[in-house]
């Protein structure tokens, strides 16, 4: 279909001649043979350039900015300190991440799901209840004291010391997610005769949590991974005893 610029007029001088000379392109073209191309570039192509291809991976900056936070807490760390831990230029960093406290609400998010991902997996994957509670500890520690990585736990020894009302609340809502998930596994272990229909699951559910951040918190101060370890196991015995004194369900 071809374009006409019939209809198009103007009284303004430099309208009328900018119409004159596309009136003289279209008849150009059309004398020979462009129309379809030329006329589709002059009047049709919309397309907007695409802007330069990011030269980071996003979430590579983002496991680099966790790193940024861990070394100097959320107070030490500089916007300077973010783009060249980062390895992103400041415009982008804005553009992309936000401010200071919006790329540690992101790592908070990031770091959270990835370590709860392996905390559940840790907890489910035993068949046997003792094993599952003993695993669930094994990986605090293990997280804790993991080699090349700082000690301890970005939810547990850096975040709590942020002044932020959003901070305290993801804090709150992380708490409870660990909670709820252990209560699941014991009331599943309920379900499946592992213990008795009146174990305390919400309240060992607790105390399981608070175990593993007491381990975390150790592990932060340097008490040998051996040592966390050995305690984990231990832990899980005694968080399985049963009321009156009854034995903890068999392994």
């Amino acid at each position: 279909m071809g374009i006409s610029l019939k209809g198009l007029e103007s009284k303004e001088p430099r309208v009328k001649a900018a119409l004159s000379f596309l009136n003289y392109l279209v008849i150009y073209c059309r004398t020979k043979g462009r129309s379809q191309r030329f006329l589709n570039y002059m009047f049709q192509n919309t397309t907007k350039p695409r802007g330069r291809p990011r030269s980071f991976n996003e979430i590579d900056a983002l496991k680099k900015a966790t790193q940024v936070f861990w070394s100097k807490g959320y107070d030490g760390v500089t916007i300077d300190d973010l783009v060249a831990g980062m390895g992103v230029g400041r415009p982008s960093l804005y553009a992309v991440f936000g401010d200071k406290r919006a790329i540690f609400l992101r790592v908070l998010k990031a770091y959270a799901e990835a370590k709860g991902a392996r905390a559940a997996n840790a907890l489910h994957s035993p068949q046997n209840l003792h094993d599952s509670i003993a695993g669930f500890l094994r990986y605090a520690v293990e997280s804790a004291t993991e080699k090349g990585s700082a000690r301890g736990c970005l939810l547990i020894c850096v975040a709590p010391l942020v002044d932020d009302d959003e901070v305290r609340k993801f804090l709150q809502k992380a708490a409870a997610g660990g909670k709820a998930l252990v209560q699941d596994r014991f009331r599943d272990a309920i379900s499946a005769g592992e213990i008795p229909s009146d174990f305390p699951a919400a309240e060992r559910a607790i105390q399981v949590t608070d175990i593993a951040r007491g381990l975390t918190m150790r592990a932060l101060i340097g008490t040998p991974r051996k040592t966390l370890l050995k305690d984990a196991e231990e832990a899980a015995d005694l968080v399985l005893l049963v009321r009156h004194g009854s034995a903890a369900p068999e392994r």
